[in-house]
């Protein structure tokens, strides 16, 4: 071996390393950072050979130090996901994974062997989500298919049940959960059919607080046991009859205001069972952005029930009227009492509103249970979004409405300031009018409120880590590698096998 005789540290490093005598090389790359602490270049190529020399973690601090200093260098990246992998830190390579898409380096080569490393761990639903990613770059890899099938077998049985209102608040969260376990969905069952349900269950979703959820609590335990309860149901009769200590998790979705009236109702709950609170999410791939101008369309989505209170609606919409009679407004779903139903026609004529206000037509409520889509094309022509219910979680109209690009004007509920800015909010019918009348129309803040504050994808990760806490323990079985990596060095890439991974600036 040709001995270095460059006087310069840091090169010599680089020469110590390519000639395979790493301790020595990393001498030099120490004795230089310590005059150039901040030199990305040997910080990244000290990261090397901390990592030739087995030693990741030390890698890592380097690595993570050189991307502080430049974060744009796809050597860098790559060198820090390959000593997160050798240490088994699936997860902060899985929180870099938009950067590494940016920069083009994220491949199923990666993707397999985070997936091996979830499979290490046990977290066989992480495993899963990650092969299907790798499956959609390179559909081709005919090993994967089984191997998720393998894996889905392993987990646990996931059954949910729901009450009046059937699957459509579930649409999201089943098809998300489906990804990752075996899945059944039950309806209008006996209760000797919903008993031999739970049994051959591993985790039971019962949507809605309700008569269901009651009877199954009050069964022998045979499997966990998860409810989700809306915003409503913490004021009627149902959470009085649970039996909380067969409950594992409550998931709730609004406010504290309802919380606390839940707890009121059923004291000592937070000792029968656990409590989560995971907030709608909207899936913002459904709901297409308009820029829209400001115009004259107000919609109401929500059932027209006491708790919508939509006839507040109606008295705000007749002081509108008086100011600009061009304003209408459409309600979107259908009533949920006779009695509110007559009352609502009543009061439009007898306000004079017959011709600015429109319930919608019932084949639009028949067609609206097929999905978001049919909202989505309902709202088009409309330019507000409102909302006059005296009880709410985070609304999922208004959500919806926002996404599309349209100005929400809601009425002060109790935690509305919890779920709001403060300037959609309003308390008397003539503070409705100004927030309509006001020049101020955002579309795009409207949209990027729902995108920073409720996207599908946090209700989803919130969720998913309910299961992960409820799911038994399985064996995952013998460890796989989806493919074949190039151990030992820093670069998938064959081309790129010197430890020393050179920044390029």
């Amino acid at each position: 071996m040709t001995v270095a005789t460059n006087s310069n540290p840091y090169q010599r490093s680089v020469e110590l390393a390519e000639n395979g005598d790493y301790p020595e090389a990393l001498a030099c790359a120490q004795e230089h950072l310590r005059t150039a602490p901040e030199d990305v270049q040997a910080l990244n190529d000290a990261g090397a050979i901390l990592y030739c020399l087995g030693r990741p973690d030390e890698a890592i601090d380097h690595f993570v130090k050189a991307r502080s200093l430049h974060g744009g260098s796809a050597e860098i990246l790559r060198n820090l996901v390959e000593a997160y992998l050798a240490v088994g830190k699936a997860n902060e390579v899985i929180q870099l994974f938009d950067d590494m898409e940016q920069m083009g380096i994220l491949n199923t080569d990666i993707l397999n062997r985070i997936a091996n490393a979830l499979l290490d761990q046990d977290n066989k639903g992480g495993a899963i989500e990650i092969l299907q990613q790798s499956l959609q770059i390179a559909p081709d890899q005919k090993i994967l298919e089984p191997m998720i099938e393998v894996i889905r077998s392993k987990m646990p049985k996931v059954s949910f049940f729901c009450g009046g209102d059937g699957m459509r608040s579930l649409n999201e969260i089943t098809k998300f959960i489906k990804r990752r376990f075996e899945v059944h969905l039950f309806e209008d069952q006996t209760e000797k059919e919903l008993y031999e349900s739970m049994k051959s269950s591993d985790i039971c979703w019962f949507e809605q607080c309700a008569n269901l959820a009651v009877t199954a609590s009050k069964m022998p335990k045979v499997c966990s046991e998860i409810i989700r309860l809306q915003h409503h149901e913490a004021y009627k009769q149902w959470p009085k009859e649970v039996n909380w200590a067969n409950i594992d998790i409550l998931v709730t979705v609004g406010n504290s205001f309802f919380r606390d009236a839940l707890t009121q109702t059923v004291p000592k709950l937070d000792e029968s069972t656990s409590i989560v609170t995971v907030p709608n999410g909207v899936n913002l791939e459904k709901f297409a952005f308009t820029n829209r101008q400001r115009g004259k369309n107000i919609a109401f989505l929500g059932n027209l029930g006491m708790v919508t209170n939509p006839a507040f609606v109606l008295q705000c919409m007749q002081k509108l009227h008086y100011i600009d009679p061009e304003y209408r407004l459409f309600f979107g779903e259908q009533f949920a009492d006779a009695a509110l139903e007559q009352y609502l026609r009543y009061m439009v004529d007898a306000l004079g509103l017959r011709d600015v206000v429109f319930f919608a037509p019932p084949a639009f409520l028949r067609k609206q249970e097929g999905g978001a889509e049919d909202v989505d094309c309902w709202l088009e022509d409309k330019h507000y979004i409102v909302s006059t219910s005296i009880i709410e979680g985070d609304g999922m109209g208004l959500l919806e409405g926002m996404a599309c690009g349209l100005k929400p004007v809601i009425h002060n509920f109790p935690g509305a300031e919890q779920a709001f800015p403060s300037e959609f909010l309003f308390n008397i019918s003539e503070e409705f009018c100004e927030q309509i009348l006001s020049d101020k129309y955002e579309p795009q803040w409207y949209r990027r409120f729902v995108e920073e504050n409720y996207p599908l994808e946090n209700q989803l990760i919130n969720i998913n880590d309910i299961f992960t806490q409820l799911e038994p323990e399985s064996v995952t079985g013998d460890s796989w590698s989806g493919s074949q990596s190039q151990g030992g060095h820093l670069s998938v890439d064959a081309e790129h096998r010197i430890p020393v991974m050179s920044y390029q600036s």
